[in-house]
């Protein structure tokens, strides 16, 4: 019985300095896994900052990019609402006549339906300059009417005066700032497109409203990816979109 008891005592030791190695084990372990947490920490604090300091560059880089070569602004008309004028020539007009006039004139009659749009009439959008601008509607109808009546008449009044060649111009500039805020947000755009595609003077309608889509599709996608107010935005309002995408009132611009 004796030498029993010493066997068990001696297991029993064996067990203890064996329990005593795997707590010093297990709290070395638990120093390291600390050490590395806060080493984590703050490369991730360290990750957060280089990430909004990126920003800010991209940030300045954009403002001063649309400041400077591509200013992109909206351009008052002066034209009168509808509404008023006929309410004021016309003192006996029912006010439902003058809430369909409104409304007829919010809405825009493109690709074989009717486009609500609020701003019609009342202001077009600018880039590079006041006299290159789009139609705020997104009906970009007349350059390629311009195109087709090309083909049956010449003369010097088709090629002076044109709203097509301030349409192709717009649409040209657009592209080229759209790929450079590519690179600049290091953003992949979903449709390829080059600038140089609005740069041709007989674009088929096809090939023309196709392009138009592209362009569209990636200034969404470009707003889409800095977080852009989603009720500011319409798929038609080229401009508009990139307006307000490098707007400094946009937060997220440059993330």
């Amino acid at each position: 019985d004796t030498e029993g008891l010493l066997r068990i005592k001696e297991e029993n030791q064996k067990h203890y300095r064996r329990a005593q190695r795997h707590q010093e084990k297990k709290e070395k372990i638990q120093r390291h896994n600390r050490k590395l947490g806060d080493l984590v920490e703050k490369k991730t604090y360290d990750l957060k900052t280089q990430y909004e300091h990126l920003a800010n560059l991209r940030r300045t880089h954009i403002l001063e990019l649309t400041s400077v070569i591509f200013p992109i602004e909206e351009v008052k008309t002066s034209m009168r609402d509808p509404a008023d004028v006929s309410s004021e020539s016309d003192n006996a007009m029912t006010s439902s006549t003058v809430s369909k006039l409104a409304e007829a004139r919010r809405t825009t009659y493109l690709s074989g339906r009717w486009v609500c749009d609020d701003h019609n009439g009342d202001t077009s959008i600018s880039i590079t300059g006041p006299w290159i601008t789009l139609p705020n509607n997104g009906d970009y109808s007349a350059y390629y009417n311009w195109v087709e009546e090309k083909k049956t008449t010449q003369g010097p009044d088709m090629e002076h005066n044109n709203p097509a060649y301030t349409i192709s111009a717009a649409l040209c500039y657009a592209t080229q700032l759209v790929n450079i805020l590519s690179l600049i947000l290091d953003v992949n755009l979903p449709k390829k497109l080059c600038n140089r595609q609005f740069c041709g003077e007989n674009l088929s309608r096809h090939r023309f409203t196709r392009a138009v889509k592209k362009l569209n599709a990636n200034i969404l996608h470009l707003c889409f990816s800095q977080h852009v107010n989603l009720d500011l935005l319409h798929p038609l309002h080229t401009l508009r979109n990139l307006m307000y995408l490098v707007s400094p009132d946009t937060e997220n611009l440059g993330r």
